[in-house]
């Protein structure tokens, strides 16, 4: 079993940047951030693969989030020029069997999940 936890997170106007971490408890081969908005389904917003370091990131986000491996089991999201649209919780997720590319951003791939971190973006 693997526990994530993640910090970072909070308010902020829009054009602004945040920063999320993710800590995992222990190995794992993909790390990456959903969010979920009120009202709203759970949808991938960016994945990196810990042995090759390739990365996905969702259309909405590209070029705006980055995420990185920060040590051998925590992972950040570095979001910039964030959008009210953006707001949302945002959860770590975290697999050792990870999907290909084509669904890494699908939510029902993944197992383990953090408690989730509120992302508030104020126009």
């Amino acid at each position: 079993q693997v526990q994530l936890v993640e910090s970072g997170g909070g308010s902020v106007q829009a054009g602004g940047s945040l920063r999320l971490s993710c800590a995992a408890s222990g190995y794992t081969y993909c790390m990456g951030w959903f969010r979920q908005a009120p009202g709203k389904g759970r949808e991938g917003v960016a994945l990196l693969y810990i042995g090759g370091g390739t990365t996905v990131y969702s259309d909405s986000v590209k070029g705006r989030f980055t995420i990185s491996r920060e040590t051998t089991n925590t992972v950040s999201l570095e979001m910039n020029s964030l959008k009210p649209e953006d707001t949302a919780m945002y959860y770590c997720a975290a697999e050792r069997n990870c999907p290909a590319r084509v669904s890494a951003l699908l939510p029902h791939m993944y197992n383990y999940w953090g408690q989730g971190t509120q992302v508030t973006v104020s126009s």
